[in-house]
């Protein structure tokens, strides 16, 4: 897969590079001579997210804005970089997400404590701030207009509370983050595409996640553009799986909830039991063994944000 993919309607994804090809996704949008990047990975893919402008005949003076999904670090890790790059963009984001773009030190510490000192240095670097002057915090059914395009930004807790998500007015689609889950491109059999919930640390909330995914489903988008990785259809059938999978977690979760300290390795279980009997009823195209590698992150992850669920309940 080539470093830029053009979906029509001005929308492109890059392929950021991190951890793996076709993994972590930042999405361009281009009005005319303008252009507006929704979500930034990490630092080590700000030259990859530079030279996709430059391959498209953009500079940096011509990117209007930076919107974050939220401020996780696959999400928001470049922001800083990479704003300090374009000199006209103004970086929007979610008003729990804000401060912690302007002093990254709390962010990077929550980091930490999931991946480790050294385990966060090597996949994010060093987390740079935001001018506080650049930063704009966003509202629930705020609109933005660059060039003439519209895009419709909506409040959607339930992955994290800092999370929104963005319609683009041009194609109708929604660029979601990690509210509607991750689709690997892997995992697709004869153009058939699947989904799967992402509840990493720490903020699944599964009632609102549902109520997230209700409303996304009322303006009945073609496509959605998830991060992990990039453009889905049929979104009807994935967003009943998707309602269906989170249920799944939470009873897996609820189950565990008294499990002491072997909780987290049992949900790490369930889960990876989870994954392969949906694959199997699915007819992903990855089974067995080699779906547990690619996703075993994912799993861990899950674990850790349902232990976070359990432990606030």
């Amino acid at each position: 897969m080539s470093l830029i993919t053009d979906y029509g309607h001005g929308i492109y994804a890059i392929d950021s590079g991190f951890g793996r090809p076709m993994l972590d996704a930042v999405h361009l949008l281009v009005e005319g001579e303008r252009a507006t990047l929704i979500d930034t990975a990490v630092n080590s893919g700000v030259p990859r997210v530079l030279a996709a402008l430059e391959a498209l005949g953009l500079a940096a003076e011509q990117v209007d804005y930076v919107i974050l999904t939220h401020i996780h670090l696959d999400h928001a890790g470049g922001a800083g970089t990479l704003m300090a790059l374009l000199p006209r963009a103004k970086l929007l984001v979610h008003p729990r997400g804000a401060r912690h773009m302007a002093d990254p030190s709390k962010l990077l510490a929550g980091t930490v404590a999931v991946y480790g000192e050294q385990g966060t240095q090597l996949m994010y670097g060093d987390l740079l701030p935001v001018p506080k002057g650049s930063i704009v915090e966003t509202q629930h059914g705020q609109t933005v207009q660059f060039n003439g395009r519209e895009l419709l930004l909506l409040d959607t807790p339930g992955h994290a509370r800092h999370h929104i998500c963005i319609r683009d007015s041009r194609s109708g689609h929604i660029f979601t983050g990690d509210t509607f889950g991750m689709s690997y491109r892997e995992l697709d059999r004869d153009g058939r595409q699947f989904i799967f919930p992402t509840t990493s640390p720490v903020q699944f909330d599964p009632p609102a996640l549902h109520r997230s995914i209700d409303m996304l489903m009322e303006y009945q988008p073609e496509a959605i553009y998830v991060t992990h990785y990039s453009r889905v259809t049929d979104i009807p059938r994935l967003a009943a799986d998707l309602h269906r999978l989170i249920d799944a977690h939470a009873e897996l979760a609820m189950s565990l909830r008294t499990a002491g300290e072997s909780r987290h390795e049992r949900l790490k279980l369930a889960l990876a039991e989870l994954v392969l009997r949906e694959a199997a009823q699915q007819g992903w195209a990855l089974q067995g063994d080699a779906l547990l590698n690619l996703m075993s992150l994912d799993i861990e992850l899950n674990a850790q944000g349902l232990g976070a669920w359990l432990d606030a309940l």
